[in-house]
């Protein structure tokens, strides 16, 4: 569709601590809200009445079956119903499957319409405190279009995480992948510190941590991992190592790993991005800019052995 012609896919926008999303919508009513995904994420929009919906038997009620694109089999979740929206046949014909990517994962979201490409600072996203109910929370943070109009950027990671759990980190792998490793006593007994936003992939890291008995801090973004590193003075000794997401309020990873590395009191310290953004163009830039490591999501359960890995090299 058009509204995706003028994506601008430089990776610059994440290191000058901005993002490129496609907003769109689930429904065609007036008071239907608004929702974002990074385009990063996205390929392509297709309309869903051209495509032909093969049904998966005994799969997840929000999995509604696959299509076949460009010779690929995509599965189709349906996010209105996600969202607690229904649609009805007529809606269904005029709806848009958004065919997206994460971590190498291709699916395609049900939406009804994409509504338009908006760039905005990461300080201009914010945490929803608001909607942060729990573990169930959907919502990961929101922004404001020009009009005023609340848009809301979801949880990408918990719908994976809900309708195709195979898809995500096999968080049971640690600490077994651990045996052949000898844990450096800085690792065993400092704390390393977590800028990331998804509840869903905190929940991961926490149970990874916990089965290598490993002492961890989280930090719901970035600049709240950077002002507490500030508020600790000189001494980072018991830091072993950062760990960042890329996408997330106030704060990009990238910018995290560019303040960090360039600065002399923690320049020395293990920075490692833990991302879905796993193109070419963000590992390359991470690289660029003094990041140690670079691990996708899905394979988070093997961050431990690559903070070991660091760690003997310097």
């Amino acid at each position: 569709m058009s509204v995706l012609d003028n994506v601008d896919a430089a990776t610059n926008l994440a290191k000058n601590n901005e993002v490129q999303l496609l907003v769109f919508r689930v429904s065609d009513k007036e008071d239907s809200a608004y929702y974002a995904i990074n385009v990063f994420k996205t390929r392509e929009v297709v309309e869903s009445k051209n495509h032909f919906i093969t049904q998966m038997p005994s799969s997840h009620r929000m999995l509604e079956g696959t299509i076949v694109l460009r010779g690929m089999q995509i599965p189709i979740l349906n996010l209105p119903l996600w969202l607690g929206t229904t649609m009805n046949k007529e809606d269904i014909d005029k709806s848009n499957i958004l065919i997206c990517d994460f971590n190498g994962i291709v699916i395609g979201l049900r939406i009804m319409s994409a509504y338009r490409v908006l760039k905005k600072n990461w300080n201009e996203m914010h945490s929803p405190d608001s909607y942060r109910v729990g573990e169930d929370n959907v919502v990961i943070n929101d922004t404001r279009l020009e009009d005023g109009s609340l848009c809301l950027v979801l949880d990408y990671e918990k719908l994976l995480a809900d309708v195709i759990p195979q898809a995500m980190v096999d968080v049971s792998e640690s600490p077994a992948n651990l045996k052949d490793f000898n844990i450096p006593e800085k690792l065993k007994y400092g704390t390393v510190l977590i800028a990331e936003d998804s509840k869903t992939a905190q929940k991961h890291l926490k149970q990874i941590f916990k089965n290598a008995n490993l002492s961890m801090k989280l930090f719901d973004n970035g600049k709240l991992l950077v002002d507490y590193i500030n508020s600790l003075g000189e001494d980072v000794s018991k830091i072993p190592a950062v760990i960042t997401d890329i996408e997330m309020p106030e704060m990009s990873g990238f910018t995290v790993v560019k303040l960090l590395k360039g600065s002399l009191k923690t320049k020395n310290i293990p920075v490692i991005i833990n991302s879905s953004m796993t193109g070419l163009n963000n590992k390359r830039e991470a690289d660029v800019l003094g990041a140690d490591g670079f691990i996708d999501k899905t394979k988070s359960q093997n961050i431990i052995p690559l903070i070991i890995e660091i760690m003997n090299q310097n």
